[in-house]
């Protein structure tokens, strides 16, 4: 988070023309040449209960319980939520906190899995056909696997499906482009399990029902472009189509707008304009879910940058600590200046290597201090890069003037709110003016303010249905009160009416 201008005089600092975006230098290679290596498995694995969009999940085993590999572990929470398994068989040696994969240092709850060395799989359900099931199927399917978006965002896949039904969507658009420099697990996936991707697209294709699907990689991955269209040659609603090799091409609008020509509007969602988006890794997840019945409990990923002694791509069980795939990969050459966890200009700077790998970690970076050199920000030279470089069309220096000034209304008034914190503008500002950081400071402090609205409001909230209570507690005390005062009055009476009525008696008798 606001440390992409570090990387400026490495990655190289091209403005693509006139065109939104920037052009670094990818530094893909040779970690993209690489065969994929496969991680043994650890001795012992900690998966995070929040690795996910929405609700962490919910444990449901104990401590000291044997599970298999693949056996559910921790229940989806709510409509936004997703299910974790275990990624090998062992016993669960500890529910409770860890460090989690973030910049903050903070802790997470974690299910932590001491491996038994047999990796035994719990027996899975495969259909006879897959591509027979009905939409509804395939989604339940896909919820009760864990899937989730493998792009980064992290949403459950399943929910996305869902909603592409109930949005008439008519175009699946599959993410291949993978801009981020460093990155190339999607690049390598494409290349060796081209046709599973295409299956599970095929089989989003019909959870969706999306008539075409579009798969967008940029034109800097020429054997993965190849590889696709091989393996999507006998399926004519399926599309190859290069990109330009431009970042943020990976932004789900900028690549709408490529493959589509449709807009999405600030205030709408992409399945406003009949279109859906997937990462091409998440079609992977679909089709071993659906058609092998094996849920997410491995994921390809990149490890690089100028520290690694090993570059390359490695298939590592969720839950592995980084510093235990670092140690597979050779160690470091060098000491790392920065420890990331995605890619340099919009990924997670981490405080140690004693976190676990979770399903949205695409890569991690160990980068030296040629990578990472610092400059001080200079003041603002109004030279308008940042304007020029904003895929978004924003104006960066003048929202971040506002927010300077505590003036978060003003910045929203020009569009913090469509910021997607993609770092183009701290990238090309020959200021070296930490933009991004700015935007993200004003968002955390919108969503404090936020957040604070509604906790008054809800307490004004509570505070009207105590009052309505207390009243409605004294309205029906009042109401007892008085029924009670009626009966009394009325036995009284009828007391009364029954001596008179005995004395009148009485007095005809004598």
């Amino acid at each position: 988070m606001g440390f992409m201008n570090l990387f400026k005089h490495f990655l190289g600092n091209q403005i693509l023309g006139n065109s939104w975006g920037v052009h670094p230098d990818d530094h893909k290679r040779p970690a993209a040449d690489a065969a994929v290596r496969k991680l043994p498995i650890p001795p012992r694995l900690h998966l995070m209960l929040s690795q996910h969009v929405g609700a962490p999940s919910r444990p449901v085993v104990l401590v000291g319980q044997q599970v298999k590999k693949g056996e559910l572990i921790a229940a989806a929470q709510g409509n936004i939520s997703a299910p974790l398994h275990a990624s090998t068989s062992g016993v669960i040696s500890a529910i409770g906190e860890i460090t989690a994969p973030h910049a903050s240092g903070l802790t997470g709850m974690a299910i932590s899995i001491d491996a038994d060395g047999e990796d035994a799989w719990i027996e899975t359900v495969v259909p006879a056909d897959p591509f027979a099931l009905s939409a509804d199927e395939i989604a339940k399917r896909v919820a009760a696997a864990g899937v989730v978006g493998l792009g980064g965002a992290t949403f459950p896949s399943s929910v996305k499906l869902n909603l592409g039904r109930r949005s008439n969507i008519d175009t699946l658009i599959m993410n291949g482009s993978e801009c981020e420099p460093y990155l190339s697990c999607d690049d390598r996936l494409m290349r060796d399990k081209a046709a599973s991707i295409v299956a599970g697209i095929r089989l989003m294709l019909i959870s969706t029902g999306a008539k075409c699907a579009k798969v967008g990689i940029e034109d800097n991955k020429p054997e993965a472009i190849e590889a696709m269209r091989e393996a999507a040659a006998g399926f004519p609603e399926i599309g190859i189509f290069p990109v330009p090799a431009r970042y943020p091409m990976g932004s789900d609008r900028q690549l709408i707008v490529e493959l589509t020509g449709r807009e999405v509007p600030s205030d709408a969602r992409a399945a406003d304009v009949g279109v859906i988006v997937h990462n091409v890794g998440t079609a992977y997840a679909v089709q071993q879910a659906v058609c092998l019945g094996r849920p997410l409990v491995t994921r390809l990923m990149t490890l690089n940058g100028g520290a690694v002694a090993e570059p390359g791509n490695y298939e590592v069980p969720l839950g592995t600590l980084v510093s235990d795939l670092v140690a597979f990969a050779g160690g470091t050459r060098s000491e790392p200046a920065k420890l990331v966890m995605g890619g340099p200009m919009m990924g997670t700077i981490l405080p140690h290597t004693r976190v676990p790998v979770i399903k949205g970690t695409s890569g991690i970076l160990l980068l030296d201090a040629a990578e990472v050199a610092e400059s001080e920000p200079d003041a603002c030279i109004r030279c308008g890069s940042c304007v020029k470089a904003c895929p978004m069309g924003l104006l960066p220096l003048e929202m971040s003037a506002h927010i300077r000034n505590d003036d978060m209304d003003g910045a929203v008034d020009l569009g913090l709110s469509d910021c997607i914190a993609c770092g183009c503008c701290a990238y090309v500002c020959p200021s070296h003016i930490p933009l991004v950081q700015y935007f993200y400071h004003a968002k955390g402090d919108l969503y404090a303010r936020e957040r604070g609205k509604l906790r008054t409001e809800a307490t004004k909230k509570l505070a009207l249905q105590r009052q309505d209570r207390l009243a409605r507690e004294a309205r029906e005390k009042a109401e007892v009160a008085a029924k009670r005062k009626a009966e009394r009055e009325a036995a009284a009476a009828a007391k009364a009416a029954a001596e008179a009525a005995a004395k009148e008696k009485q007095g005809e008798s004598a």
